[in-house]
């Protein structure tokens, strides 16, 4: 791990505008993503702000009858809460689905969305990767690579990592936003959808965040009823990333929607798929994966995220 310096701030702003102005600045909760990347030497941030005395820690109603949760509310925080449970299930399904149970008591709200989207290529230093060192290539594409985890739609020929979030898989299919602060202490809204970026030929880039902007909370929209499911095909029972993963909310009057991972490097969801829950898994995920590109190794996934969403389905 390389030198950096640190600090520790105790309001939103101010750490947001600290972060705009030092030079290889990171924020820093958790770190139970950030830490382990420099140790690799992965990440090798100048500065650290540590962000846990900014008060991001509760759950609050909102006005228009959802909850808004601080960045800083813990993965198993969120899980545990009484209203996420009972109002939110496919999120606090998603939730203890990720990482452990040592990681979901130190990890966050706003760390667990900024993960890295990642493969075993971009740990690998020896192997040339377009998210470390952009224009380098992509080992995870090359002769005799192994994709079989890796990504079959939304990816590109500079990246086909997916990212490894459940949590944000169940958020895309709740239709929750991300609140931000930037520098000047302005805020801002964003759709799971618009927060991130897909990699086309900048890969290392992977959120549409300012520099310096800060993640506060995440608002979740008023419940809805219905089934709340949340399924994660993967190769051992805890501490994996999804192969396949599903959340679906499914009304009584019919209604639905559906949002993969495992399969892309952001949560997967397009409006046209969920239209057709009527008609069955099949028909969702013909739309919902048209245009995939997967490898030979990975084209699986395909036939795995139908069988996954229809065993969800045949559990009402």
């Amino acid at each position: 791990m390389r030198a950096f310096s640190y600090e520790r701030i105790s309001d939103p702003v101010h750490a947001a505008a600290r972060a705009a102005e030092v030079p290889g600045a990171k924020f820093i909760a958790g770190g139970t993503n950030l830490l382990d990347l420099m140790k690799h030497e992965i990440e090798t941030p100048l500065h650290l702000i540590d962000v846990t005395g900014t008060g991001l820690n509760d759950i609050t109603p909102t006005i228009e009858g959802g909850l808004r949760v601080g960045a800083l509310v813990s993965n198993s925080g969120l899980a545990a809460d009484p209203r996420i449970r009972r109002d939110y299930a496919v999120l606090s399904r998603s939730l203890v689905s990720g990482a452990s149970g040592q990681l979901r008591n130190k990890a966050t709200t706003g760390g667990n969305l900024l993960q890295r989207t990642r493969c075993a290529y971009f740990y690998d230093t020896a192997m040339p990767c377009n998210k470390r060192s952009p224009g380098a290539g992509c080992a995870a594409l090359g002769k005799g690579a192994t994709s079989r985890q890796l990504g079959i739609i939304g990816t590109s020929d500079a990246c086909i990592a997916t990212h490894p979030s459940d949590m944000a898989v169940a958020l895309r299919a709740l239709d929750a936003e991300v609140e931000t602060v930037t520098p000047s202490g302005d805020t801002r809204r964003l759709t799971l959808d618009e927060f991130y970026q897909l990699p086309g030929n900048t890969p290392e880039v992977e959120n549409t965040l300012e520099q310096g902007e800060m993640i506060t909370a995440v608002v979740l929209p008023a419940p809805v009823a219905g089934l709340h499911a949340y399924f994660k095909v993967r190769d051992r029972a805890s501490y994996a990333f999804a192969l396949v993963s599903v959340a679906l909310i499914h009304a009584p009057d019919g209604t639905g929607r559906v949002a993969l991972g495992g399969v892309a490097p952001k949560p997967w969801r397009r409006d046209e798929a969920d239209a057709l829950l009527p008609q069955g898994a099949a028909a969702v995920m013909a739309q919902l994966l048209a245009g995939a590109r997967p490898t030979q190794e990975n084209a699986y996934k395909l036939t795995l995220a139908e069988r996954t969403l229809a065993a969800l389905l045949a559990q009402e």
